[in-house]
């Protein structure tokens, strides 16, 4: 059932998500916040953007024009709806199409921003639900292709912003470096104090120079189980000081 949503404590703006598949999750907040966009940026495009819950954060935070990949039809629909019922229809757009196939029709080096929440498990399986495979399994969509697309795709010293695992971190600095993208900005982010990270955030900038930046820990739950006050500031779009 489709359903209507405040994009969390965002100004006015809505999102339409369907209670039969995933919600976007504090993994998409965070990535939306952690990406550099500087005011020289023109054009973002956000691999595998669900329900457009990064280009919707990110159109408060830059007047570029942003383009949504969506692979799953279904999908892509809610995102075009979400898009529609906040009229960012000049901003934003979606394109239900595999990036695999997407990419190769971009002309290269025409993107200055790539953010991508990816699929974060190595096995190819299916589960019973086709939107949860998409998700969480790389039959799709793999980390060495999010690179490679991004090493066409991306203009000279734009950036990849990746969130993903932290067990996944040399390879993803692997890969990074493989396709000429130069990691420069890591953040670890915890359940809360005294818990191991369960999420990487991490930017690498194309044909970079050596240089990465480890930033300050970010803990998302206080010792009561609320949102710590970084995180919840994350929720309304405000910048993050630490950073």
């Amino acid at each position: 059932m489709e359903v209507k949503n405040y994009l969390l404590d965002y100004n006015n703006l809505f999102i339409i998500q369907d209670t039969n598949m995933f919600s976007f999750s504090l993994d998409s907040v965070l990535l939306a916040n952690f990406a550099t966009i500087n005011k020289a940026c023109n054009k973002i495009l956000d691999i595998g953007t669900g329900n457009a819950p990064i280009p919707l954060m990110l159109s408060t935070k830059t007047d570029s024009k942003i383009v949504g990949v969506e692979i799953q039809k279904e999908v892509s629909d809610l995102a075009k709806k979400s898009v529609e019922i906040n009229s960012l229809e000049n901003q934003i757009k979606i394109v239900n199409e595999d990036i695999n196939d997407f990419y190769l029709k971009c002309e290269s080096d025409s993107f200055d921003v790539i953010t991508c929440n990816p699929p974060y498990f190595k096995d190819c399986i299916i589960n019973n639900s086709l939107y949860k495979t998409v998700a969480r399994h790389e039959n799709f969509l793999t980390l060495n292709k999010i690179c490679k697309i991004s090493k066409k795709v991306l203009k000279n010293k734009g950036n990849l912003v990746l969130v993903h695992r932290p067990e996944r971190f040399v390879e993803i600095i692997d890969e990074m470096r493989k396709n000429n993208i130069e990691p420069k900005r890591v953040r670890f982010v915890y359940p809360k104090i005294g818990k191991e990270a369960n999420i990487l955030l991490i930017e690498g900038k194309k044909n970079g120079r050596p240089g990465l930046k480890i930033l300050d820990p970010l803990y998302v739950h206080s010792d009561d189980g609320s949102y710590t006050f970084e995180v919840e500031k994350f929720f309304k779009g405000e910048k993050n000081d630490s950073e």
